[in-house]
């Protein structure tokens, strides 16, 4: 696949809520952060390069978080991006909290909550977030007290939608009534499945699924038939595994991750990469 052809648009388009349009393949902003998802990235520059890149590919979907770095990921985007390209969603998530690098602590109390809303708006530069979402579900916090501090900073327009992270089908039920779902954003890739009922629940509902660490390789036998599938097609395995996230399901959003310009580019070129029935059949039988 050329480069000059390279352009997220090419992976459809998808609508959160009723009124925020964007490309379905989008960038997950937590490898632009230090080792250990702490302090600063080794290589600002580079790391500033590839959020201006961004717009230029056609991403107009960014996911980052108040607990990446902390605090840095929101700083560098606002740094490189604001003011923002016309249609370029930024969201980010509050209720994790870092005593140290790869350490996180789930705290969804409302004043926590409302403490980490308002330090992401002024860390974006934000008047209101488009999309927040509640990063974990804290088991010492009755849901609807974190959900019911979000849903009341929606209310006074400092969020325009909320989303959830880490949730059962169960659970999404629950929370849908209190706050409208607009998204999920749970562990899912090739190999790791374990969220499939509430991926059901999302595209029940047209409800947009944010699969994280969505590049996971696996098992031996799934890499095995990647490599096959990318050999086929001559791109990477990465681009196979993007691919098949976008054609597994029409709510999928996936948001690749990466600190790295040409690797940027590399995963936006998955955009573009068409797997044919075969592909996802072997593909999805890999994973069982």
């Amino acid at each position: 696949m050329e480069n000059n052809n390279v352009n997220a648009a090419h992976s459809g388009q998808f609508t959160i809520g009723s009124d925020l349009t964007i490309n379905r393949l989008g960038f997950g902003a937590m490898r632009i952060t230090g080792s250990g998802i702490w302090g600063p990235p080794d290589n600002r520059r580079e790391a500033l390069r590839v959020l201006r890149r961004l717009p230029e590919l056609g991403v107009n979907f960014i996911d980052t978080a108040d607990s990446y770095g902390p605090n840095v990921s929101e700083e560098l985007i606002a740094e490189a991006l604001h003011p923002y390209p016309a249609g370029m969603l930024i969201a980010t998530k509050g209720g994790l909290t870092r005593p140290g690098p790869n350490k996180w602590e789930p705290n969804g109390r409302p004043e926590h909550l409302r403490a980490s809303l308002e330090g992401s708006l002024k860390r974006l530069e934000l008047e209101r977030i488009d999309l927040y979402q509640l990063h974990r579900i804290d088991p010492e916090v009755p849901m609807e007290e974190s959900l019911g501090v979000l849903k009341d900073a929606q209310k006074e327009g400092l969020i325009r939608h909320i989303g959830l992270s880490e949730v059962s089908a169960e659970q999404l039920e629950q929370a849908s009534k209190t706050i409208e779902v607009a998204t999920v954003q749970n562990m899912y890739n090739l190999s790791e499945r374990r969220w499939e009922d509430s991926l059901t629940w999302c595209e029940k509902n047209n409800v947009g699924f944010i699969p994280w660490y969505p590049l996971s390789a696996g098992s031996i036998e799934s890499q095995g038939v990647i490599q096959k599938i990318a050999k086929k097609h001559e791109v990477s395995e990465y681009q196979v595994a993007l691919a098949w996230l976008l054609q597994r399901s029409p709510v999928m959003l996936p948001i690749p991750g990466t600190s790295s310009v040409t690797h940027l580019e590399e995963n936006v070129a998955a955009a573009s990469l068409q797997l044919d029935e075969d592909d996802m059949r072997e593909l999805s039988a890999s994973s069982d």
